[in-house]
């Protein structure tokens, strides 16, 4: 049931441990698990933690990501569900999100700078909020992250708190999962709890992007927008502001990048082995193939069965 290599590394940086601590020692002192009738019995937050396959134990365990063609939850482009502890669920949401937000490239100086569709910084706080403060009894949903063209959604079920005053979000913390809070404080993406509203606030000021949206009822929901405020278009300001200093007024995303790369070092890789490789569904492969010849990125020489890919410099 325990998750053993994954407590003997990395989980022992919670409570300060050194690894020749025996398991049952440093389960009790992270406060997930204790002693009934001379057994060790793990807590809601130890099976959550710790525990492999935790959706076995807890239905609500689960992070599911979606990417979206657009910005309706109509063409789904790819999907994953994470089932691997609370810790490795935060990282792995984290990583599929940057995975699939786009990031233009501006070039003022020798080297090229990258402007992410939004900073990773405020989404990583918003998925960190979402697993943190869901409400694990409630089985109707999922934490969803759900990327679509020009804005990010994440939820969790579970509003605000019965304890917090609706004037008190975003100024002080009040979790409804205290050990699960307790535990996240002591890893890197909780720099200080009740903080999170107000930096995914900043992040997007920063970034020069409109306020992020919070809505709470029996869910709460946390939406990023893009530069487009989440319609998909930009005044004439905005995008000459942008092609000023891009790769030809071209936004790609790091999807995109890595098929390039897979490409160019392999001209006659097929449209069904882009997808083996890359683990996603050939629908989307090919929709990346398609923007990419568009914006004469990427040229097919030669048939579909017997012919090569050409990449093109900007």
């Amino acid at each position: 049931m325990i998750n053993r290599d994954y407590l003997r590394g990395s989980v022992l940086k919670l409570a300060e441990l050194t690894p020749n601590i025996p398991v049952k020692d440093i389960l009790i002192t992270l406060k997930v698990a204790r002693i009934i009738k001379n057994e060790l019995k793990f807590t809601n937050a130890g099976i959550l933690f710790f525990a492999k396959d935790p959706s076995k134990f807890f239905m609500s365990s689960k992070v599911v990501c979606v990417n979206y063609q657009t910005n309706e939850k109509v063409h789904i482009l790819d999907k994953k569900v994470f089932d691997n502890g609370i810790i490795n669920n935060i990282q792995d949401a984290i990583s599929y999100t940057k995975k699939h937000v786009d990031v233009r490239y501006e070039i003022k100086t020798a080297k090229r700078k990258e402007i992410p569709q939004y900073p990773e910084e405020a989404y990583r706080e918003a998925i960190v909020n979402a697993v943190m403060h869901r409400d694990y009894f409630e089985t109707s949903g999922d934490v969803m992250i759900d990327i679509f063209k020009n804005k990010i959604m994440i939820s969790n079920p579970g509003g605000l708190v019965k304890w917090m005053k609706p004037e008190e979000f975003g100024t002080i913390s009040r979790p409804r999962n205290q050990i699960i809070a307790e535990l996240l404080s002591k890893t890197i993406y909780v720099e200080k709890l009740g903080s999170g509203i107000n930096r995914i606030k900043n992040a997007m000021k920063e970034a020069g992007l409109p306020s992020p949206e919070f809505k709470y009822s029996f869910s709460f929901f946390t939406t990023l927008f893009d530069i487009t405020g989440g319609e998909g278009k930009m005044s004439s300001g905005q995008i000459g502001g942008l092609e000023s200093g891009q790769i030809g007024g071209h936004i790609l995303t790091e999807r995109q990048n890595e098929i390039l790369a897979i490409i160019k070092n392999n001209p006659r890789i097929t449209r069904i082995e882009l997808s083996q490789k890359l683990k996603i569904n050939p629908s989307a492969i090919q929709k990346h193939l398609v923007s990419l010849k568009k914006v004469k990125l990427l040229k097919r020489i030669g048939s579909a069965k017997s012919g090569y890919w050409e990449t093109l410099e900007k």
